[in-house]
């Protein structure tokens, strides 16, 4: 026979029991709910990252960020065919220097850059007597072969499009060591916000007087603040180019993110006219 106290106990750890099971599904429902938003959150961020990086041109890999319209790939994996030749044999160098090189250009002449690249060669006439330092570093690094094969490591397709080059490293953090004074930034192409389609310009840290040797092509109209030197024209011709480049997408299918082209500067130079 149970007597009372026993009674007791066992109403008393059925309770228990209970209680237990309770804590335990609240617990299981809190996990799951933290979870979906946890996922809501990761889509937010990655939504926001996206938005900052199609908004701005940095030469800073830390804060990333820059023709026909391009549709960015439906996923990372749908890659194009890899419209590019094979690099040419030789490495990047490895130099760096404290100061901005002095002034040793003729300003008042016509000067040009040929990028030979491996999907083609991208001709620009430079803006001299606008943007003097510019073609002037530009003119010392090609010089010293600072270009030649370094990787083009950005490609953005969405809001901003434009091909980013002139990194020794292929990250987005390099550069030669100085910088130079923005310039030309009142240029008379720049209207209502936008770099036309040809221009290629100064990437920078998002700060004044930060520019280096990180450039950026536009191959189509883009939305930009005027704060990045434009300080050349590129060709039809190099325009074709980079429309091929375009084309092939970029790796991430965000619409910012590495070429999935094979884009490597085999030979920059510099040419007085």
């Amino acid at each position: 026979m149970v007597t009372q106290e026993q009674r007791r106990r066992q109403l008393a750890r059925e309770k228990f029991l209970r209680q237990q099971q309770r804590r335990t599904a609240a617990r299981r429902k809190s996990h799951m709910r933290n979870s979906v938003v946890a996922s809501v959150l990761g889509v937010i961020v990655v939504g926001g990252v996206v938005s900052y990086a199609t908004g701005l041109f940095k030469n800073d890999d830390k804060k990333a960020n820059a023709g026909a319209e391009v549709t960015p790939s439906a996923s990372p994996t749908s890659k194009a065919p890899d419209p590019c030749a094979k690099p040419a044999e030789g490495a990047v160098k490895s130099l760096s220097w404290k100061t901005e090189p002095a002034m040793s250009i003729d300003k008042s002449a016509d000067y040009t850059m040929k990028l030979a690249t491996t999907c083609g060669d991208i001709d620009v006439a430079l803006k001299t007597a606008a943007a003097p330092h510019t073609v002037n570093s530009f003119d010392f690094l090609a010089g010293k072969g600072f270009f030649d094969h370094t990787k083009c490591h950005r490609l953005t397709t969405n809001g901003i499009y434009v091909l980013q080059c002139g990194d020794p490293k292929g990250t987005g953090s390099g550069g030669p060591g100085y910088t130079i004074p923005d310039e030309n930034l009142k240029d008379t192409s720049l209207k209502g916000g936008i770099y036309p389609a040809g221009t290629i310009a100064m990437a920078n840290t998002g700060q004044k007087h930060t520019g280096g040797s990180q450039f950026f092509l536009v191959y189509q109209d883009s939305q930009l603040p005027a704060s990045y030197t434009p300080f050349g024209t590129i060709s039809k011709s190099g325009l074709t180019v980079l429309k091929k480049i375009a084309a092939a997408g970029e790796s991430t299918g965000q619409g910012d993110g590495a070429p999935n082209a094979t884009v490597v500067i085999n030979k920059l130079t510099v040419a007085k006219s």
